[in-house]
C-alpha cells in the first residue's frame, strides 16, 4: 500500500513538473496581456499586479482586427476544403492501390521547408498579378493542408477493410459509389483530425501571409506586428493580440480532442 501511494505521488509530480514546463509560456503570455508595459518589463518578474483591459481594447478597438479574423477564416475555411476535396479519394487511392511513390512524392511538400516554395509562388503570383489576394493565400495554405490531409486519411483508409466496399461492389455498387457511400461515413474521426490540424497550421501559419498578403488579406498571424515598431514593442498589444490568435484554435482543439486522438491512434495502427 505504501509503495503504491508513493509511486502515485511520484507519478503525478512529473505530470504536474511537466505540465507547469508546458504551460508556463501561455500562462506567462496569458498574465502579460492584463500587465501594463512597465509591469511586463519590470525585474524581477511581478507575479501579483492590478489587471487591465486596456491591451484588449488596444487589440479590438484601435486595429482592425476582426478584419484580419474574417481573412484568416476565409483563407483557412477554403484551403482546408479544397484540401479534403483534392485529398480524401487521393488518400483512397494510395490506401487501396499501394501508391507509396506517389504518397512520399505528396509527403515531400510538407517535410521540405516552406521557405523554398515562397520565391516560386511571389514570381507566380506576382506575375499573374495575384499579390494580396485570396487566391495566392488559400494556393500557398494548400501546400501546407493537402500533405497533411492525404498522410492522415491514407493510413485511416488501411484500417477499415476492404471487404466493406468490395461487397459492394459485388452488389453492383461503383468504387467510386463505395467510396462516398461506405468509405467515407466510416472516417469520420480521420476527417476530423485531418480537418483539425490542417485548419490550425494554416490558421498559425506566418510566412506565406507575410510575402503574399498586404492591407486587403492580411490575416492574425501578421496582425501582431502592428504592435512592434522601430522605436518599441508594445508587449501588452501583442500578448494580448496573441492569446486572441491562439483561443481559436484551443478551444477547436478542445472540442474535437476526442476524435482527434481515435483519429491519430486508428491511423497509427496501420500506418
Amino acid at each position: 500500500m505504501n509503495k503504491k501511494f508513493v509511486s502515485n505521488v511520484v507519478f503525478y509530480l512529473l505530470v504536474a513538473i511537466i505540465a507547469l514546463v508546458v504551460l508556463f509560456p501561455f500562462l506567462w503570455m496569458l498574465s502579460s496581456s492584463f500587465k501594463t508595459q512597465s509591469d511586463i518589463t519590470s525585474w524581477p518578474p511581478q507575479f501579483f499586479f492590478s489587471p487591465t483591459l486596456q491591451n484588449y481594447r488596444k487589440v479590438f478597438e484601435e486595429q482592425d482586427f476582426l478584419k484580419y479574423f474574417l481573412n484568416s477564416t476565409i483563407v483557412g475555411g477554403v484551403s482546408v476544403g479544397l484540401s479534403l476535396i483534392l485529398g480524401l479519394p487521393a488518400a483512397y487511392s494510395i490506401s487501396r492501390f499501394a501508391q507509396r511513390k506517389l504518397a512520399v512524392f505528396i509527403l515531400l511538400a510538407r517535410l521540405m521547408p516552406g521557405i523554398s516554395f515562397l520565391m516560386p509562388w511571389y514570381i507566380i503570383f506576382s506575375r499573374l498579378d495575384l499579390m494580396d489576394s485570396y487566391v495566392a493565400l488559400i494556393l500557398s495554405h494548400m501546400l501546407i493542408a493537402l500533405p497533411i490531409v492525404v498522410w492522415i486519411m491514407s493510413s485511416y483508409f488501411s484500417t477499415i477493410p476492404r471487404e466493406l466496399e468490395e461487397s459492394a461492389m459485388v452488389d453492383g455498387a461503383t468504387r467510386q459509389y463505395a467510396f462516398w457511400a461506405i468509405i467515407l461515413p466510416l472516417s469520420g474521426p480521420g476527417v476530423i483530425t485531418a480537418t483539425t490540424l490542417s485548419f490550425i497550421f494554416s490558421w498559425n501559419n506566418f510566412m506565406f501571409s507575410q510575402v503574399l498578403s498586404m492591407e486587403k488579406t492580411k490575416t492574425l498571424p501578421i496582425a501582431v506586428y502592428n504592435f512592434i515598431s522601430y522605436a518599441e514593442v508594445d508587449w501588452g498589444g501583442v500578448m494580448a493580440a496573441a492569446v486572441a490568435i491562439m483561443a481559436p484554435a484551443i478551444i477547436l482543439t478542445m472540442i474535437f480532442q476526442k476524435y482527434v486522438v481515435k483519429g491519430l491512434t486508428m491511423g497509427a495502427v496501420k500506418g
